[in-house]
């Protein structure tokens, strides 16, 4: 029994060292929600189909349905955007929105459908802010023309949506050391059970 509480104690020491290895510190928590965004935007042609960018943002601003960590902003706080964006180019735009303590880096965009009534963007990026880690977005942005009429401002909306990054791995490394723990304790009280 006195060799048994020996290992019991070497097991829990080794389990112990590995926590303390393996472990990552606490960090801020990841963002996570939802943000909805509208206003009207002016482009670089009055027809959807030739348009390659937005030139100027009017009235940009939160709407309602924001949820998780940006339902803290109020419907109708003004959005900071940034203007020229090249979506055509499908690159990076750093800052292209920010608002009540968050910004957006897009980091790649794609567009869904462009046609004279209709222009639909999805992009990706990360956002950051108020104490968060940095965390992955999606994105996407819809603007319309009734009956494809040329104009020179057009409605928009957008939204965002942020999700929990996965654990780096230290979850899985410790339940692996529990697991051979067990093991060898089941083979140390039954020897001839193999």
């Amino acid at each position: 029994m006195k060799n048994l509480s020996k290992t019991a104690l070497a097991i829990l020491a080794t389990g112990l060292l590995s926590c303390t290895l393996f472990s990552q510190q606490a960090q801020a928590r990841p963002i996570s929600g939802c943000i909805n965004l509208a206003g009207s935007a002016q482009f670089d042609t009055h027809d959807l189909l030739t348009a390659t960018t937005v030139t100027a943002w009017i009235n940009p601003h939160v709407e309602s349905g924001s949820t998780g960590d940006f339902a803290m902003i109020p419907v109708n706080t003004p959005v900071a955007m940034t203007a020229p964006w090249n979506f055509s180019s499908g690159g990076p735009l750093l800052g292209l929105w920010s608002v009540g303590g968050f910004t957006f880096d897009l980091t790649s965009s794609t567009i869904v459908v462009q046609t004279h009534s209709a222009l639909i963007i999805d992009g990706t990026g990360i956002v950051s802010g108020n104490g968060f880690d940095p965390t992955a977005m999606s994105w996407s942005f819809t603007t319309q023309s009734a009956g494809g009429r040329t104009q020179a401002t057009f409605s928009f909306s957008a939204n965002g949506c942020a999700g929990a990054v996965p654990d780096g791995g230290s979850a899985v490394a410790l339940l692996g050391i529990a697991l051979i723990g067990i093991e060898f304790l089941r083979r140390k009280l039954h020897p001839n059970k193999l």
